[in-house]
């Protein structure tokens, strides 16, 4: 991996320097992943003008959450507790003759910025802006099979919690259980909170788990991810607890999984990301559900749960292949619940079969 992280470097040194900065400070932590392998707390990535190093608080634990840090990067460890690994490496970058640094302006607090210019006065500070994001939209097939494996192990727990008693349990017991079961299955831990909704909570989007119990009749719906070296996914499903679904039940989720599906088949290479919004909004607003959807329909997802593209109506820009995103349209009819289905797919071009659906739980509307 050594090679791919000095590729990824030298990508974005080819860009800051076209744009006239002799070297960079990457503060973000997953931009800082990216390039470099790990990301311990508060460390940050300096490309500079002679080499790159990678300034620490503390050597690295080797803790899978961190990531295993490209052997051919130096570490730079601060001396002493309570210092700056951003000031560090400003200083260093000065120390090494840089006359201008490009800096993740939307990533540093204005006291962090102003610490940076009052160690190297000299450093002409200029905006990186979001050019490591940029470069992070597109995944290589190894980050694409690290989501893949995240996507199986979600399977699983959401598997084997389907297979258990239900009735009875809680919302946030049910939560638990599936994030240990992840972390049982392989991954490093879960993607983000997990979600469990019943009842009259089912379909709202990001609802945290209560000590409300599971009940006979009710929706039941389970947002959850897989965080795997790094790389996370997400996969949502709703189901009915114990007895055949009501008709209004049935309605509302073939609505749901239409509107999904219609989502799912608008991804493709040159597709713009409003009109994959579109696709799954249009089916939800024709049955007269349009003020029950989310913002948007759909998300990348990578080093973080949550980056772009946005799958949103006033998105700009158009997809491109292996992109991988989400897509979760849900309908949450207050005080009776509501459903939730949500995937992960990468983005593939026709001649290679379309969009690789990644998370692979039934989306037959069961009864448990």
């Amino acid at each position: 991996m050594s090679e791919v992280y000095a590729a990824r470097r030298d990508l974005i040194r080819d860009r800051f320097a076209a744009a006239g900065s002799s070297a960079a400070l990457v503060s973000r932590p997953a931009n800082v992943r990216y390039l470099s392998g790990a990301a311990p707390k508060g460390a940050v990535l300096l490309l500079g003008p002679s080499e790159d190093l990678l300034f620490c608080r503390d050597t690295p634990t080797g803790d899978p959450q961190e990531g295993r840090l490209d052997d051919h990067l130096r570490l730079s460890v601060l001396d002493g507790p309570g210092g700056d690994p951003a000031v560090a490496a400003a200083d260093h970058a000065q120390s090494a003759r840089a006359d201008s640094l490009a800096v993740e302006e939307h990533d540093l607090t204005v006291a962090r910025h102003r610490a940076l210019h009052s160690v190297a006065p000299r450093l002409r500070l200029g905006d990186l802006g979001h050019a490591v994001e940029q470069q992070r939209l597109v995944k290589d097939e190894e980050e694409i099979a690290c989501l893949r494996i995240a996507a199986e192990i979600a399977d699983q727990a959401l598997g084997e919690l389907l297979e258990s008693i239900l009735v009875g349990r809680t919302e946030r017991h049910l939560a638990l259980e599936l994030e240990r079961r992840l972390v049982d299955h392989g991954a490093d831990g879960p993607a983000f909170r997990t979600s469990v909704a019943t009842g009259p909570h089912s379909g709202r989007s990001g609802h945290r788990p209560t000590d409300r119990r599971v009940e006979e009749g009710d929706f039941l719906s389970v947002c959850l991810g897989a965080n795997y070296r790094g790389y996370r996914c997400e996969i949502g499903r709703t189901f009915v607890i114990g007895t055949t679904p009501a008709e209004w039940q049935i309605e509302l989720y073939e609505l749901v999984f239409a509107a999904q599906r219609a989502g799912r088949e608008a991804l493709a290479p040159g597709a713009a990301y409003r009109d994959v919004d579109r696709a799954a909004r249009h089916v939800i607003d024709a049955a007269g559900h349009g003020e029950a959807l989310a913002p948007c329909t759909g998300h990348g997802v990578g080093l973080e749960i949550d980056e772009d593209p946005q799958l949103a109506p006033a998105a700009m820009g158009k997809l491109d292949a292996c992109v991988p995103v989400t897509v979760e349209p849900g309908v949450h009819l207050p005080g009776r619940g509501g459903v939730r289905i949500d995937d992960t797919l990468v983005v593939r071009p026709e001649a290679d079969g379309g969009p690789e659906l990644l998370t692979i739980t039934t989306k037959e509307l069961l009864a448990l």
